[in-house]
């Protein structure tokens, strides 16, 4: 994200909007699908709205900002509320993730269709060898297909606590759900391991995610 503040700022301030448009969609999907399975907490606390003062952290937006990844402050949820435990932690965990995934696709489409209306232009843009209006809603458009592919595949790992890991949850026995739970009190210590000791594990995942996502889109 700096390099693209310091090579096109207007690109930057298109992508950040996006970008924290899709987080505040992220959490948003969880907050509906825990209403719809009968859980209003998230109503109660006001989460159930577009307003991203509602949804933002401070840390994860200025990480946003830096290094273009950060997160959004998790969506309240009370499972035992669920009028179906296992079908609604699992809907509730993943949605998030559909929608991270459903807007990396519309936008890895829009690039593909401003590289129809000005195959020049797009791709002079994406090299940084000029600019043209359409060239540089392509490349915020690829920034934001990019990043939300990565919100998506790191939102999936089955790690405490991030979403993978109440995805995981609802198809384990009833019996462990405690022990799980009692889990995410350690969320500190599985982000302290993804900065060190699983971060070149999980760099290779996102690489060869955006490897294969970006190959069947372009090519």
């Amino acid at each position: 994200m700096i390099a693209l503040l310091q090579r096109d700022p207007l690109a930057f301030l298109l992508t950040f909007a996006i970008l924290v448009f899709s987080l505040v969609l992220h959490e948003l999907g969880h907050a509906y699908a825990a209403y719809l399975f009968g859980d209003a907490t998230a109503k109660r606390q006001g989460r159930l709205t577009l307003n991203p003062l509602r949804h933002l952290d401070p840390l994860g937006t200025v990480l946003l900002l830096l290094v273009g990844f950060g997160w959004a402050k998790p969506v309240p949820i009370y499972p035992p509320a669920f009028r179906h435990y296992r079908l609604g932690l699992f809907v509730v965990s993943i949605a998030g993730i559909v929608i991270n995934l459903v807007l990396a696709v519309l936008f890895a489409l829009l690039v593909r269709g401003l590289f129809t209306l000005d195959p020049v232009g797009v791709v002079m843009t994406l090299r940084g060898e000029g600019q043209t209006e359409l060239g540089l809603l392509a490349l915020a458009a690829f920034f934001a297909s990019s990043i939300n592919l990565v919100l998506a595949v790191f939102n999936l790992l089955p790690i405490p606590p991030l979403d993978g890991s109440k995805i995981l949850q609802s198809l384990l026995p009833l019996s462990w759900q405690p022990l799980l739970w009692r889990l995410e009190q350690y969320a500190w210590l599985s982000f302290l391991l993804i900065l060190t000791v699983l971060r070149g594990p999980i760099q290779e995942v996102l690489r060869l995610a955006r490897r294969v996502f970006f190959g069947f889109f372009f090519g």
